[in-house]
């Protein structure tokens, strides 16, 4: 079964392998299939779910609903967002001003059929509404009962401590940031975690196993898989792609040898090294067929030496990204719309 873990400064805990449902359900995955992984991920003991408004353009948080639906609601957390354009995309449907929080997080509860939500996250960062505006509309939420905490999603350091700040002041905690995070893609290291520790801030990281290519899936020179990632059209090949070349690849086949020393397959191996990190509270998993989480949760309490941990950032080093610049340019500057 799985572990779990307190989210941030709080009482909070959430199982350290998180069900997201991002560019699978009512996108990759048909809705029947997409319940039956759900249900298999209670099964497994997976009882933290993380979807946003923006997932498919509403419809995700829908399919994960219903998927919920009759599960006892205190046996299970919740996780949602808001920030990106939803619905017919109008002037303020966008953004984190206090007019989109509310509409926010009242239609995920529709769609989510529940009366609140575990964590409140604010997908981006937004430069057009003073901050003061957004913790404020976040406290109100937190006040009303529609939220029992608050967390945001790819804030750099500084945002990360101004919104901590006035969290405190408006007597809400600000408990978590998600950002990407793999052997890959390394650059929340540098300032974000850091920053995190001091303030009582956990990580839920997304792309634990950089879009798939840490499982050892693709190969160089060799044809893609039917059906991965790397062949789908829906969005799925745009984000892998700035893993999908021979340097990065060869260096990931570096890492079959010391799977199979520690006796855990390659998937494993990567979410074992995202866990290993203490400031990360959960790593986010998504399946499209129930089977693959069977393997998939397996990694839950695994526990590296140091020696293996080593060896893995040594196999990857030449082609890591660990610069804490990247962290500042996630956020866009002005609304899409």
């Amino acid at each position: 079964m799985v572990n779990y873990r307190f989210l941030g400064n709080s009482g909070l805990k959430v199982s350290e392998l998180t069900y997201g449902n991002w560019l699978t359900h009512a996108s990759q995955v048909e809705n029947d299939a997409a319940i039956a992984t759900v249900h298999k991920a209670l099964d497994l003991g997976i009882t933290s779910f993380d979807t946003a408004d923006t997932y498919a353009n509403t419809a995700a948080e829908v399919v994960l609903g219903e998927a919920l639906k009759g599960q006892r609601r205190e046996s299970l957390e919740v996780f949602t967002k808001v920030y990106w354009p939803i619905g017919p995309k109008g002037p303020n449907d966008h953004g984190l001003s206090r007019k989109h929080i509310f509409e926010g997080i009242n239609g995920s509860l529709k769609r989510l059929g529940m009366d609140y939500v575990d964590l409140f996250q604010a997908h981006r960062y937004d430069y057009e509404t003073p901050l003061e505006e957004t913790m404020q509309a976040f406290a109100d939420v937190v006040r009303q009962g529609k939220a029992l905490y608050i967390g945001v999603s790819e804030w750099t350091a500084e945002q990360l401590r101004a919104g901590h700040a006035l969290s405190k002041e408006l007597g809400f905690q600000l408990v978590s940031n998600q950002p990407q995070y793999s052997a890959l893609w390394r650059v929340i290291e540098g300032k974000i975690v850091p920053t995190s520790e001091e303030l009582g801030i956990s990580q839920i990281v997304w792309s634990p196993l950089a879009q798939g290519v840490l499982t050892g899936k693709y190969v160089p020179g060799q044809p893609l898989p039917e059906g991965s990632r790397a062949t789908d059209e829906k969005g799925g090949s745009q984000m892998i792609s700035r893993f999908m070349n021979d340097d990065v690849l060869s260096a990931v086949r570096k890492l079959k040898p010391i799977a199979e020393e520690v006796g855990v397959t390659m998937p494993q191996l990567a979410l074992a090294w995202v866990l290993h990190n203490p400031n990360i509270a959960a790593a986010l998993v998504g399946a499209s067929r129930p089977e693959q989480l069977e393997d998939t949760v397996k990694a839950s309490g695994i526990e590296l030496d140091e020696s293996t941990y080593t060896a893995i950032n040594e196999a990857l080093a030449p082609v890591a990204v660990t610069d804490p610049e990247e962290t500042y340019s996630v956020s866009p500057k002005a609304r899409l719309i």
